[in-house]
């Protein structure tokens, strides 16, 4: 494990091993109101398809208009031809007929309206989860390394997978169905008043006590959701970490723990999913009971109004309370209840979902990398004993210094010259790891750092790099303050081979171009042979475009650390840092390694980190760290004819660990 990821504080740290994610649900209370700053930003997504959706609106009100028709059909038959046609004694059908065929007419309009309706919410929903998903990743590579010390691969996964699929549920599904439920409110509301307005009355009072009940049983169950979501990511955060773990849970019989932590991530999730499915599922057998009274109520109120010869008043006027108009009226009831069940059903939908889009705002609110450098590298040509710039790649190397105050152009020449001037550095402000380091390493020297896991070392090539900045102090670039270089072309100058390597699914070539993404195959292989990794690979199914894939699992740990290596190489940079770069490769291979990496180290500012004190003896400073201070410095000869802490680890015959 690296020192970064060891010294960088974790969101919980008394969390049981393979934490997997906060544990913030628990903490976490019943009611979690949405937020409208979420609403209003999620719908900045939306807006930009305005065309389309506008279209999508047309034919949601002609299909409101539709199913409204289809209850004041009934009415219109009753009355204006089935009770004609019997008082006259009448066979002719030519008026029914041609008002059935005006519904369906309108009927076939509005299956064409709810086609085009699906067809473009599908084209929207998924282009605004494009956009939030290219956000999403964009912002991510703009975060600093802390924040992935900090937050377990299966979290940030999670907002990939489940939060931008309820986002995916809401905009296609629960967006257009709120907005036709609306819409088919008014709609129906309008059409109830033209049956009668007193019957409408006892319509608004039933359906105040049903909004009511949803608003308090859908208000709670919102908080669950929010918890469930919360819940999840910490489970798959959780999950993931055991699969990559998987040998080290074997190894070490924890399969009892893993299970049983497992076990109580799981009841936790189970917990707050029942909890809100149980509340939302109660909400539409309530809603639908509800309905089916105040059908029964209006029944009777308006058989009682008809068969007392009370006035009906409409939108149309005052008249009698006919048989037809209490017909249409209850169905427009049953038409009137439907949308609020089903706004009642997606608030589930609405919760998870905007659960879902505060995780996905929170990460793309987290504060990026800060970077401040006004000092860039470019590619430069000596011309009468001047640097000038050019786009060509010319191996030479400069650091552009601009000038403000005047508008002119300084240009030193990259060597590679790196000084640390008592620097000071905590991951955490109340804990500091380095203590007033001094160093300085000429261009072209190999300089080492030993000592105990936890000392520091790892540490200083981290400030180096400014995967993080220092507290105190100054670190010099070929006399330039790093803070002072763009952090982009600070790391191009610096090859990095890690102690934990990663490898991409990709061929082995491509593997090995990423350290230098214009690199020709030729070049690649070169890098190969001076890694020593040239042989393995030829003897691979299909050599150098052999593709790797699980992180190169089918390789053993010392061929992806040769392929590492060769990625470093093919990069040329005038500065190397190996962080226990010959840490998984056996003695024999170390050797042949050594050598290719003593003609890589040629011309090079090399840091070395190492525990096998047999891999440092030829670095021109050997520098020794405990507790984060460096306690000793000089060649090896120097160290052991001080015989102090570093002669005692040398000759004791024990390597650090």
């Amino acid at each position: 494990m690296s020192e970064q990821r060891k010294n960088a504080p974790r969101q919980d740290a008394a969390r049981p091993i393979g934490g997997g994610g906060p544990r913030g649900p628990r903490a976490m209370g019943p009611r979690q109101p949405i937020h409208k700053e979420t609403v209003v930003r999620l719908l900045k997504y939306i807006t930009p398809f305005w065309p389309r959706l506008l279209l999508v609106l047309v034919c949601i009100i002609l299909n409101a208009v539709a199913t409204a028709s289809a209850a004041t059909f009934l009415g219109r038959i009753i009355d204006d031809y089935i009770n004609p046609m019997l008082a006259a004694h009448s066979e002719d059908f030519s008026g029914l007929l041609r008002a059935i065929a005006e519904m369906a007419v309108l009927y076939a309009l509005a299956i064409a309206a709810v086609y085009v309706q699906a067809r473009i919410m599908a084209v929207v929903s998924q282009s605004v989860l494009r956009t939030i998903r290219d956000e999403m990743f964009a912002h991510m590579q703009t975060l600093p390394i802390r924040y992935f010390d900090t937050h377990t691969h299966g979290e940030v996964m999670s907002y990939y997978t489940n939060d931008t699929d309820t986002l995916r549920q809401m905009v296609s599904q629960v967006v257009p169905q709120t907005v036709s439920s609306a819409i088919t409110l008014l709609v129906v509301f309008i059409s109830m008043l033209s049956c009668s307005v007193w019957l409408t009355l006892v319509m608004i009072v039933g359906t105040f006590f049903m909004l009511m009940t949803t608003a308090k049983l859908g208000t709670r169950s919102a908080g669950f959701f929010v918890k469930q979501q919360t819940s999840l990511a910490g489970l798959n955060g959780y999950i993931e970490e055991m699969v990559n773990g998987q040998k080290v849970v074997k190894v070490f019989n924890h399969e009892p723990a893993a299970r049983k932590e497992f076990d109580r991530r799981n009841d936790e999730l189970c917990e707050n999913m029942t909890e809100a499915n149980k509340l939302s599922n109660i909400l539409g057998p309530v809603n639908n009971n509800m309905g089916h009274l105040l059908y029964v109520i209006l029944a009777i109120v308006g058989g009682a109004l008809a068969i007392g010869g009370a006035t009906n008043l409409s939108l149309s006027g005052t008249g009698a309370l006919t048989l037809g108009a209490i017909a249409s009226f209850l169905t427009l009831s049953r038409n009137f209840m439907q949308p609020i069940n089903q706004v009642a059903q997606q608030i589930n939908f609405i919760a998870m979902a905007m659960a879902g889009a505060e995780r996905i705002f929170g990460l793309l609110d987290e504060q990026e990398e800060q970077d401040g450098g006004y000092v860039h590298l470019v590619n430069v040509r000596e011309e009468n004993g001047q640097l000038v710039e050019t786009k060509e790649r010319t191996g030479l190397w400069a650091w552009k210094h601009p000038h403000s105050a005047d508008g002119s152009v300084t240009y030193t020449r990259l060597e590679g010259d790196v000084v640390m001037e008592h620097v000071d550095f905590g991951y955490v402000p109340e804990k500091t790891v380095l203590h007033d380091v001094s160093l300085y390493a000429r261009p072209g020297q190999k300089v080492a750092f030993v000592g105990a896991t936890g000392a520091g070392k790892t540490t200083v090539t981290n400030l180096i790099n400014r995967f993080y900045d220092i507290a105190d102090g100054k670190i010099r670039y070929d006399g330039i303050n790093i803070n002072k270089i763009c952090k982009p072309d600070l790391r191009r100058s610096l090859g990095v081979v890690l102690q934990e390597v990663h490898l991409f699914t990709g061929t082995v070539m491509d593997n090995i171009r990423y350290g230098k993404l214009d690199a020709t195959d030729e070049e690649c292989i070169a890098a190969a042979k001076l890694a020593n990794a040239h042989d393995f690979i030829t003897r691979l199914p299909d050599g150098y475009q052999t593709v790797l894939s699980g992180d190169g699992e089918d390789l053993s740990q010392g061929q992806r650390q040769l392929i590492s290596i060769a990625r470093a190489a093919v990069a040329d940079p005038p500065v190397m840092i190996l962080d226990e770069a010959t840490s998984s490769i056996d003695t024999r291979t170390e050797a042949l390694v050594s050598r290719g990496m003593d003609q890589l180290m040629q011309g090079r500012t090399v840091f070395v980190i190492a525990h096998r004190l047999s891999t440092v003896r030829n670095s021109d400073v050997i520098m020794v760290l405990d507790h984060g201070r460096i306690i000793e410095r000089g060649s090896h000869e120097q160290l052991i004819a001080e015989k102090g802490q570093y002669y005692q680890l040398y000759t004791g015959a024990f390597e650090l660990e």
